[in-house]
């Protein structure tokens, strides 16, 4: 399939959010807010999720590439520097082992139901990609799951697979948990 990505912007807010409202705001109401300084659960809401994730968006402090199938958003890849998106699993475990912050960080995928296994989280990879090097490149970690030999159900896939991650030029630099990985890849600046 031929896909196009596209910068999450106030022109494209509109497409990014019909696909998270069918999804329910995704992961429970969480509207790609997870990673970000306010984070989700207690005290917040779907409806505070959405309207922080706005903001943030129309204040250019927050970064995802949006895929879509023609005219129709089906999927994105969240990124950001550290500052932007602070907060990520087994943060405990990656702190002890950290030895530098990256420029860059990949934190999350969401693909529509109907479209999942059919090259849109690849496709949102290779976007939030091409947007790092717009900005200037840099060194960009991945924290996916290593589900070689193993079925991991979806929602627990969020953060990608380590070996689309390794697809696109990534090595895996330590483990993070169990089956969680961090990976790293520097990527040049480019327009």
């Amino acid at each position: 399939m031929a896909f196009t990505a596209r910068a999450l912007s106030p022109d494209t807010w509109a497409d990014f959010a019909r696909l998270a409202e069918d999804h329910g705001g995704v992961c429970g109401g969480c509207w790609c807010m997870a990673f970000h300084q306010e984070g989700i659960g207690r005290g917040t809401t779907p409806e505070r999720n959405r309207a922080a994730k706005e903001r943030r968006v129309r204040e250019a402090r927050a970064h995802a590439a949006l895929v879509y199938d023609g005219p129709d958003c089906v999927g994105w890849c969240q990124f950001g520097p550290p500052a932007e998106v602070p907060r990520i699993a087994h943060r405990r475990a990656y702190e002890a082992t950290a030895p530098a912050l990256p420029d860059w960080r990949i934190t999350c995928f969401f693909v529509h139901r109907a479209r999942r296994r059919t090259g849109v989280a690849g496709a949102a990879l290779d976007g939030a990609l091409a947007e790092i090097a717009r900005f200037g490149g840099g060194t960009v970690e991945g924290y996916p799951r290593d589900t070689e030999g193993a079925r991991a159900p979806g929602s627990a896939l969020f953060g990608g697979t380590a070996g689309l991650f390794e697809s696109r030029g990534f090595r895996r630099a330590r483990r993070l948990g169990e089956s969680r990985w961090v990976v790293t890849r520097t990527v040049a600046p480019g327009a």
